[in-house]
Order: C-alpha cells, then structure tokens, then sequence
C-alpha cells in the first residue's frame, strides 16, 4: 500500500471515528485538497479510491485536469474567484464552493453552457468577520442566498467556511455551530440546501460534530504542501 492509500485509509477511520462520537448521523464526504500537489500525486490518491479533489488556483487546475481526463474525478474549486476567471471555473469543474458575492454568481451562470449540468455552488460565510478573509457576512447571507437561487445554471447547495484558526476543540466547535445556525436559519427560509463544506486538516473533527457534510483536507493527506510552481498565466 502507498502511503497516499495508507494516509486515506487512516484519514477515513478518523472520519468515521468522529461520527460515532459526537453521534453524526451525516454523510461526510472527503474533498481532498490538491493544490500545489501534481498530476502524479493527484493519480495515486484517485487509484486508491478518492474522487474528490478541491483546487485553489485556476491554470493550475486546467493543467491538472488535461493529464487526469481519463480519471472520474469530481472537481471542486474552494479558492478566491477573481471575476476574469469565472468562466474557466464555471466551464471546467463542477463544484464552486467560494461565491460570495452576487456578481460573481451571475457570471458563473452566464459562462456555463447550456449542454452542462448546472454548476453546484456553495456560499462562503465569513462567520467569524475576518477582514483578511472572502466570505458574505451572516447578515447579508439570506438576501443572497435568495437571489443567487434564482440564477438558471446554478444549484445552490450549501455554505462553506473557514473560520479563524483556533486549537481547542470547543471554540472550534463553536465556530462551526454558527455556522450550522446560519444554514438553518436559510432551510427556515424556504431554501433547499443538502451541503455543510466546513473543516480542514486541524479541525474536521470539530466541524463534523456540528454537522460538516464535506471536509477539505489538504496536508493531512498529501503532507506538508510543496511550494507551488509559478504558472505562466495568473490565476
């Protein structure tokens, strides 16, 4: 066995770990974080049975995507959306879990093909109000969430988050409730929502005990993330 197939192996029991003690009854999807990672490593996780991969940079993923198309991989961009990349994203993946803003919502439905699927997205909440950070705030989150739901060629699925970095497990934990709270708060409002995208490699744990369906886990996977390769074209 590899030691990306060990690391999964290893990954999915503390997972399941998880579940059971807090008693989640959830589905909790692995999106394994494969930015800076190449198209090799990407391949030896996807034989050992992960599907899922969360990118961060637009011509990065493109050039991964090209090597890796005979592999059934569900392609998830969590990065920042710069609005002169929407098109590539909305195009060539089919999960966007970082739409915070409305314009950027209407260009990822405008560039989608009408031959596609609609574009699954997530809203990212800023839920802790980190200036450094992309992300609606809680109290504009509803309107938008509303507004977006209306787009032809996208299905609202949930919200994402990434909360300030804390180390003890119950502030952890209460970050991801708020969250939690939010998403609540939009099914109260008639929203139709399935998808919680909220804990990474130091804090899955906490995330799953208030209700992550998705975790994007990154080093705890693939180990500490190799300097990236400047690309040709920004992303």
């Amino acid at each position: 066995m590899t030691s990306i197939a060990l690391q999964l192996q290893q990954l999915q029991q503390q997972i399941a770990a998880a579940k059971h003690r807090y008693q989640a009854t959830q589905v909790v999807t692995l999106c394994a974080v494969s930015k800076a990672q190449t198209a090799d490593t990407v391949r030896r996780a996807y034989a050992a049975g992960q599907t899922v991969f969360g990118e961060n940079y637009v011509q990065e993923a493109l050039d991964k995507q090209a090597q890796l198309q005979d592999c059934a991989i569900a392609w998830h961009f969590i990065g920042p959306i710069q609005s002169n990349k929407t098109q590539p994203i909305a195009r060539h993946f089919d999960w966007v879990h970082s739409v915070d803003r409305l314009k950027i919502a209407q260009r990822l439905s405008d560039a989608r093909l009408d031959s596609q699927p609609p574009l699954n997205v997530c809203l990212q909440i800023n839920i802790s109000h980190e200036q450094s950070k992309s992300g609606a705030s809680p109290e504009d989150i509803v309107d938008l969430a509303l507004q977006i739901k209306q787009l032809p060629r996208l299905t609202l699925r949930g919200l994402m988050a990434i909360p300030a970095p804390l180390t003890a497990l119950d502030a952890q934990r209460d970050q991801f409730r708020q969250v939690k709270q939010v998403f609540e708060r939009l099914i109260a409002q008639g929203i139709a929502l399935d998808t919680l995208s909220m804990g990474m490699s130091a804090d899955f744990e906490a995330a799953i005990a208030e209700g992550a369906t998705l975790v994007r886990i990154g080093s705890g996977l693939f180990g500490a993330r190799p300097p990236r390769t400047p690309t040709l074209t920004p992303n």
